[in-house]
C-alpha cells in the first residue's frame, strides 16, 4: 500500500472512530443510572460477562494502570454493586464479580446498549452490518498480536 494512500486511511479511520466513540458515548451517558460514569459501565459489563475477574485483568482488557482499576472498583464496592472475595490460596488475589444490584445494573445496561446501538446498525443492510462487524473484529485480535 502506498503511504499517502495509508496515511489517508489512517486519518480517516482516526476521525471516524473519535466521532464515533465520542457521540456514542454521550448517547450511553445520557441514559446510564445516575452516578455511574462510563469507565464503571465498562467495568460493570466485562464483570457481568467474565465474573470473578482480578484487578490485573481488568487492567489489561481496558489498556488502564492496576491503580485507575482499583479507584473504579472501589467506587463500586462501595456503590454496592461489585464485591471482592479473596482467592482461598492465594491471599495476594481477589476476585470481583457483581452482586445482585450490580447484575441488575448490568442487565439494565446491556439494553441500553442494545437499543441505542441497534437504532444505528439497523439502518445497514445484514450484509454490511456482518462485514463491518467482521472487520471491526479482525482489527480487535490484530491489536492484540
Amino acid at each position: 500500500m502506498q503511504e499517502t494512500k495509508l496515511k489517508e486511511i489512517i486519518e480517516r479511520y482516526e476521525r471516524a472512530s473519535s466521532q464515533v466513540n465520542r457521540r456514542f458515548g454521550a448517547l450511553i451517558q445520557n441514559k446510564l443510572p445516575e452516578g455511574i460514569t462510563q469507565e464503571q459501565f465498562g467495568i460493570i459489563r466485562y464483570l457481568s460477562a467474565h465474573p470473578d475477574s482480578t484487578s490485573t485483568e481488568l487492567a489489561d482488557t481496558f489498556c488502564v494502570g492496576k491503580s485507575s482499576i482499583t479507584s473504579i472498583t472501589t467506587k463500586l464496592v462501595d456503590k454496592k454493586l461489585v464485591r471482592r472475595r479473596p482467592d482461598d490460596r492465594d491471599r495476594r488475589v481477589t476476585y470481583l464479580s457483581l452482586t445482585e444490584e450490580g447484575r441488575l445494573v448490568a442487565e439494565q445496561a446491556g439494553k441500553v446498549i442494545g437499543e441505542t446501538l441497534g437504532a444505528y446498525i439497523t439502518r445497514f443492510t445484514e450484509e454490511e452490518a456482518m462485514q463491518f462487524i467482521e472487520m471491526f473484529e479482525d482489527l480487535a485480535a490484530r491489536l492484540k498480536d
